[in-house]
Protein backbone atom coordinates (compact mmCIF):
# COMPACT_ATOMS: atom_id res chain seq x y z
CA UNK A 1 0.00 0.00 0.00
CA UNK A 2 1.35 3.43 -0.95
CA UNK A 3 1.44 6.44 1.38
CA UNK A 4 -1.33 8.06 -0.66
CA UNK A 5 -3.51 4.96 -0.33
CA UNK A 6 -2.90 4.75 3.41
CA UNK A 7 -4.02 8.33 4.03
CA UNK A 8 -6.87 8.08 1.52
CA UNK A 9 -8.22 5.07 3.42
CA UNK A 10 -8.54 7.36 6.45
CA UNK A 11 -10.33 10.05 4.41
CA UNK A 12 -12.75 7.42 3.10
CA UNK A 13 -13.28 6.07 6.64
CA UNK A 14 -14.15 9.61 7.73
CA UNK A 15 -16.64 9.90 4.86
CA UNK A 16 -18.47 6.85 6.18
CA UNK A 17 -18.29 8.29 9.70
CA UNK A 18 -19.84 11.52 8.41
CA UNK A 19 -22.85 9.51 7.22
CA UNK A 20 -23.11 7.77 10.59
CA UNK A 21 -23.19 11.24 12.19
CA UNK A 22 -26.01 12.43 9.91
CA UNK A 23 -24.01 14.24 7.24
CA UNK A 24 -23.00 13.69 3.63
CA UNK A 25 -20.18 11.21 2.85
CA UNK A 26 -17.08 13.36 2.63
CA UNK A 27 -13.91 13.15 4.70
CA UNK A 28 -10.56 14.95 4.72
CA UNK A 29 -7.14 14.31 6.24
CA UNK A 30 -4.23 16.75 6.55
CA UNK A 31 -0.72 15.29 6.52
CA UNK A 32 2.72 16.75 7.14
CA UNK A 33 5.97 14.77 7.15
CA UNK A 34 4.05 11.52 6.58
CA UNK A 35 1.95 11.99 9.73
CA UNK A 36 -1.73 12.86 10.08
CA UNK A 37 -1.97 16.24 11.82
CA UNK A 38 -5.71 16.93 11.48
CA UNK A 39 -8.88 15.25 10.23
CA UNK A 40 -12.40 16.40 9.52
CA UNK A 41 -15.67 15.14 8.11
CA UNK A 42 -18.54 16.87 6.39
CA UNK A 43 -20.79 18.60 8.94
CA UNK A 44 -23.29 20.53 6.84
CA UNK A 45 -26.34 19.08 8.58
CA UNK A 46 -25.13 18.64 12.15
CA UNK A 47 -23.48 22.06 12.01
CA UNK A 48 -26.42 23.69 10.20
CA UNK A 49 -23.84 25.20 7.85
CA UNK A 50 -23.95 24.40 4.12
CA UNK A 51 -20.33 25.59 3.83
CA UNK A 52 -19.04 23.12 6.43
CA UNK A 53 -17.52 20.77 3.88
CA UNK A 54 -14.88 18.34 5.12
CA UNK A 55 -12.06 20.24 3.41
CA UNK A 56 -13.08 23.83 4.19
CA UNK A 57 -13.83 22.90 7.80
CA UNK A 58 -10.48 21.16 8.12
CA UNK A 59 -8.56 24.14 6.73
CA UNK A 60 -10.49 26.64 8.85
CA UNK A 61 -10.13 24.68 12.09
CA UNK A 62 -6.51 23.60 11.61
CA UNK A 63 -5.27 27.06 10.65
CA UNK A 64 -7.10 28.61 13.62
CA UNK A 65 -5.80 25.99 16.07
CA UNK A 66 -2.21 26.25 14.84
CA UNK A 67 -2.37 30.01 14.18
CA UNK A 68 -0.92 29.60 10.68
CA UNK A 69 -2.12 30.48 7.19
CA UNK A 70 0.54 28.85 4.99
CA UNK A 71 0.14 25.13 4.35
CA UNK A 72 2.85 24.78 1.70
CA UNK A 73 4.37 21.81 3.55
CA UNK A 74 1.06 19.92 3.89
CA UNK A 75 -0.93 17.43 1.82
CA UNK A 76 -4.71 17.26 2.07
CA UNK A 77 -6.43 13.94 1.30
CA UNK A 78 -10.09 14.17 0.34
CA UNK A 79 -12.44 11.27 -0.28
CA UNK A 80 -13.92 13.16 -3.25
CA UNK A 81 -12.63 16.00 -5.40
CA UNK A 82 -13.20 19.26 -3.52
CA UNK A 83 -15.78 21.75 -4.77
CA UNK A 84 -14.95 25.22 -6.07
CA UNK A 85 -15.31 26.75 -2.60
CA UNK A 86 -12.93 24.25 -1.00
CA UNK A 87 -10.43 24.57 -3.85
CA UNK A 88 -10.47 28.33 -3.30
CA UNK A 89 -9.68 27.77 0.38
CA UNK A 90 -6.74 25.59 -0.68
CA UNK A 91 -5.41 28.43 -2.82
CA UNK A 92 -5.74 30.94 0.03
CA UNK A 93 -3.96 28.63 2.48
CA UNK A 94 -1.24 27.84 -0.08
CA UNK A 95 -1.79 24.09 0.29
CA UNK A 96 1.18 22.15 -1.04
CA UNK A 97 -0.59 19.09 -2.40
CA UNK A 98 -4.10 17.68 -2.82
CA UNK A 99 -4.95 14.01 -3.26
CA UNK A 100 -8.53 12.91 -3.87
CA UNK A 101 -10.48 9.71 -4.51
CA UNK A 102 -13.55 10.09 -6.73
CA UNK A 103 -13.76 13.13 -9.01
CA UNK A 104 -16.54 15.71 -9.10
CA UNK A 105 -17.52 14.25 -12.47
CA UNK A 106 -17.82 10.80 -10.80
CA UNK A 107 -20.00 12.29 -8.05
CA UNK A 108 -22.21 14.18 -10.48
CA UNK A 109 -22.65 11.05 -12.61
CA UNK A 110 -24.15 9.40 -9.52
CA UNK A 111 -26.39 12.43 -8.99
CA UNK A 112 -27.49 12.59 -12.63
CA UNK A 113 -25.80 15.98 -13.04
CA UNK A 114 -22.96 17.38 -15.09
CA UNK A 115 -19.76 17.64 -13.11
CA UNK A 116 -16.63 19.63 -13.70
CA UNK A 117 -12.89 19.62 -13.09
CA UNK A 118 -13.19 21.87 -10.02
CA UNK A 119 -9.52 21.65 -9.04
CA UNK A 120 -8.26 22.19 -12.56
CA UNK A 121 -10.50 25.19 -13.12
CA UNK A 122 -9.76 26.94 -9.82
CA UNK A 123 -6.06 26.17 -9.66
CA UNK A 124 -5.40 27.09 -13.31
CA UNK A 125 -6.80 30.57 -12.63
CA UNK A 126 -4.92 31.13 -9.38
CA UNK A 127 -1.48 32.38 -8.48
CA UNK A 128 -0.97 29.40 -6.15
CA UNK A 129 -1.32 25.96 -7.70
CA UNK A 130 -1.21 22.95 -5.36
CA UNK A 131 0.07 19.71 -6.82
CA UNK A 132 -2.90 17.41 -7.49
CA UNK A 133 -3.29 13.63 -7.70
CA UNK A 134 -6.78 12.27 -8.32
CA UNK A 135 -8.33 8.83 -8.49
CA UNK A 136 -6.57 7.33 -5.45
CA UNK A 137 -8.82 4.50 -4.17
CA UNK A 138 -11.51 5.90 -6.49
CA UNK A 139 -13.67 2.75 -6.41
CA UNK A 140 -13.76 2.70 -2.59
CA UNK A 141 -14.82 6.33 -2.53
CA UNK A 142 -17.43 5.75 -5.23
CA UNK A 143 -18.95 2.85 -3.28
CA UNK A 144 -19.73 5.08 -0.28
CA UNK A 145 -20.97 7.94 -2.46
CA UNK A 146 -23.20 5.62 -4.51
CA UNK A 147 -24.64 3.96 -1.44
CA UNK A 148 -25.46 7.26 0.24
CA UNK A 149 -26.85 9.12 -2.76
CA UNK A 150 -29.00 6.15 -3.80
CA UNK A 151 -31.16 7.11 -0.77
CA UNK A 152 -30.52 10.86 -0.35
CA UNK A 153 -30.30 13.99 -2.44
CA UNK A 154 -27.32 16.38 -2.44
CA UNK A 155 -27.37 19.41 -0.15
Amino acid sequence: MTQDERFMKEAIRLSAQAVAHGNEPFGAVLVKDEEIVFTNENQIYTGSDPTYHAEAGLLRNFCAAERITDLTDYTLYSSCEPCFMCCGAMVWTKLGRLVFGASDIDLCNILGETGSDCCGIVFSHSAHKPLVAGGVLREESLAILSSYFAKASKG
